[in-house]
């Protein structure tokens, strides 16, 4: 979907300065709708009233936009009714919330339950998304509230109980127990999160897990696990990760259907331990287990090593007290690591993040989040099939800087997942979003070229090739992998598959050890750029020819105002033919009058005779930068080459290394310059590079102590940025 400048920089800067007031964290998680559950439940107490929230209401807006919306037969008979008129004595959670609460309704979001199933089994993880303090008695007002994690963040969420019902049955998630309500909230307030409860129609386990944890999935088929998959299944399990699996059913009308060996197919199991040990018979030999759950609380696995098998007998019996084995139909079993990986067709592995737990003493991941967006004419590349436009893709610096702890035979290196979601395509599809094909690169930093920020450049990528890559580009919310590099400097390239589609992402890097990853270009900075001194020669033939203009124009006051400007550029630069470009505006010459004006926001908005000099040899060196560009002299550069322009521009005007600029600033100079075709003319260029020179010099002189902050009053910033 497309993006404006200001929308998307100033939602940029808030994000950034809740950071700083430590929002975001789960001891202080941003207010969604900027909604304070504490604020609001105290006005309804103070008012005696039910609360009714206005930006998720009672209506067919909140349901949905399709299939669920005005034009639906589906929601005409649909009621909004809180649990007091639904049943008798109704309760939050009734006896511990379990899987048995979460039943499907009329909505096709069985992703999203499975979710929530898996997260009963932690009650530290269920708690945290589910705050456990709330009732329709004490104190009740019609106010609920959950917590999720949102894209690096995490962001509480305020609903009222009115409830979509039809012949006063819940439409939608209900529970076994008629009388409890806290799974039918929980998806209300996961579909206010976005934007509709239709919203919710589709998807995947994995992404409600990560949401509820702000861990990262990793995906494993059997049949092409890694061999070091049971370390990481154990690792994970050090670490509180959430892990399930599950058996293929190819025939649909077979799923969850009861095998001869008692497992299901089609059924997910959650896997609750990975252990060893070390029966009688095996001399020094140990068996490699593996302890599954499944959520119906009953159908156990009967091969070896479940409950009753002959193969406990050969084990002592501290060793059977310390993997907790019983003889229960309680859902719970164990089974050989060989049977497991025979048995079972897929494993998924939500590894948490170090916030996760507030258990120090679980090892968890290092991860560090980065924020990025792909913008058409700019910063969406496509991929490595893209060579002209992939190297302006958004580019991360990776350090890892310790080796794993215990590594493989003959394989030392460090240890580290990849993550790349793109955000906001489900909230978006009422506008008609969908998800890209998405996937990453990674290329391994030259040393010489080690600390370097610079954005790598296209001949970098036409001559090296990827050190690691996702196995596939997918449409999928969030593409993972794992991988093993030695300690070092990389770059992880993040892309569509396609140029030109727009749309933000986070890339999270999960690592056992210490990593560091930073977008590059990710800091402004300036080191005072002051004009290149006038050439000390005698004037060339163009320089005297413009002498005489300017004082044929400029009249007895030797000053010349931005119309009579247009006049002495145009008449000159209209002989360059090699230009093909129809000269200045009035407005182009303004900035110009107003960048060249020594007195700036008190100046005389006209040029004498030396600034006017000066603004030439500007000029001159930019039209030299322009014609570099535009090879094919159409009189237009490729936005893609934006940055590269702009970087030789002011390079080649400042008598030290000149300004930076990071890659939103570039996001916005495409957006505000470029055509529809992505194409930048020479005006527009000028235009560009004159706003870029006259802000960075009032800014710097209104940073007198030189901090990199300056403070404006309403009227400062107003002159400023008019007469710049």
């Amino acid at each position: 979907m497309p993006y404006t400048p200001s929308g998307f920089f100033c939602d940029r800067l808030i994000r950034e300065r809740e950071r700083r007031d430590g929002e975001g964290s789960l001891n202080k998680p941003i207010r969604f709708n900027n909604q304070d559950y504490s604020v609001l439940r105290q006005e309804c107490v103070h008012r005696k009233s039910l609360f009714e929230d206005d930006t998720f209401p009672a209506t067919v807006e909140s349901l949905g936009y399709k299939e669920l919306g005005h034009k639906s037969n589906k929601v005409k008979n649909i009621v909004w009714k809180r649990p007091k008129e639904i049943c008798e004595n109704p309760q939050f959670i009734v006896g511990g919330a379990s899987r048995t609460d979460i039943c499907q309704g009329d909505l096709g979001d069985c992703w999203l339950l499975a979710a929530i199933a898996c997260l009963t089994l932690n009650e530290k993880l269920l708690y945290r998304v589910v705050p456990s303090e709330q009732s329709f008695s004490e104190g009740y007002v019609g106010v609920f509230h959950f917590q999720f994690w949102r894209y690096g963040d995490w962001v509480d969420v305020v609903i009222d109980d009115r409830i979509p019902t039809f012949n006063n049955q819940l439409v939608f998630t209900k529970s076994a127990e008629r009388n409890e309500f806290w799974s039918a909230l929980l998806e209300k307030a996961y579909a206010k999160l976005h934007g509709s409860y239709e919203a919710l129609k589709g998807g995947n386990t994995t992404e409600a897990m990560e949401d509820f944890t702000g861990g990262v999935t990793e995906f494993y088929e059997m049949k092409e696990a890694p061999k070091e998959l049971y370390k990481i299944m154990k690792k994970a399990l050090d670490r509180g990760s959430l892990m399930g699996c599950s058996i293929d059913s190819l025939v649909p009308a077979r799923f969850e259907t009861r095998t001869a060996t008692g497992l299901v197919k089609g059924h997910a199991y959650s896997v609750t331990a990975v252990e060893e040990c070390k029966p009688s018979q095996h001399k020094d030999a140990k068996v490699r287990l593996v302890r599954l759950r499944n959520p119906w609380g009953q159908v156990e696995w009967n091969g070896p090593w479940s409950d009753n098998s002959k193969e406990w007998s050969t084990i002592s019996k501290a060793e059977k007290e310390k993997l907790h084995h019983q003889s229960a139909e309680d859902g719970e079993f164990w089974m050989s690591f060989e049977d497991f990986k025979k048995n079972y067709t897929k494993i998924e592995i939500c590894n948490l993040t170090p916030d996760a737990l507030e258990d120090d003493k679980i090892h968890k991941w290092t991860v560090s989040v980065n924020e990025g967006r792909w913008v058409r004419g700019c910063s969406a590349g496509g991929c490595r099939n893209y060579p002209d436009t992939f190297w302006t893709n958004p580019q991360y610096r990776l350090r890892l800087l310790e080796e794993d702890d215990d590594p493989e035979e003959n394989e030392v290196g460090c240890t580290f997942v990849v993550a790349l979601m793109q955000k906001n395509r489900r909230k978006e599809r009422k506008m008609g979003a969908n998800l890209f094909t998405i996937g990453f690169a990674i290329y391994e930093v030259p040393k010489e070229m080690h600390g370097n920020k610079q954005h790598m450049q296209k001949d970098f990528f036409l001559f090296s090739s990827s050190k690691a890559r996702c196995k596939s580009y997918i449409n999928l919310r969030e593409v993972t992998q794992r991988f093993r590099l030695s300690p070092g400097e990389y770059v992880i390239v993040p892309s569509t598959y396609e140029p030109h589609q727009e749309g933000e992402f986070i890339l999270r890097v999960f690592s056992e050890k210490k990593n560091t990853s930073e977008e590059i270009e990710n800091r402004i900075e300036a080191d005072h750029p002051e004009p290149a001194p006038a050439s000390a020669g005698e004037e060339s033939e163009e320089d005297q020819q413009f002498r005489t203009i300017f004082q044929e124009i400029a009249g007895d006051d030797m000053e010349i105002t931005a119309n009579e400007l247009k006049n002495v550029l145009n008449r000159v630069i209209i002989k360059h033919k090699d230009m093909n470009t129809e000269g200045f505006s009035l407005e182009s010459c303004r900035s110009m009058i107003a960048l060249m004006d020594v007195s700036f926001m008190d100046g005389t908005g006209r040029l004498n005779l030396q600034e006017f000099r000066h603004l030439w040899n500007k000029l001159k060196q930019w039209q030299g930068t322009f014609k570099h560009y535009d090879a094919d002299q159409s009189g237009f550069i490729n936005s893609y080459e934006m940055r590269n322009a702009v970087n030789d521009a002011v390079m080649c005007l400042v008598s030290r290394s000149g300004f930076r600029l990071n890659n939103q600033l570039y996001d916005i100079i495409t957006m505000r310059y470029a055509n529809e075709n992505m194409n930048i003319d020479f005006d527009s260029f000028i235009s560009c590079l004159v706003r870029l020179e006259a802000m960075f010099r009032a800014f710097q002189a209104f940073d007198q102590d030189g901090d990199g902050t300056i403070r404006l009053s309403v009227l400062e910033w107003l002159q400023l940025t008019m007469y710049a």
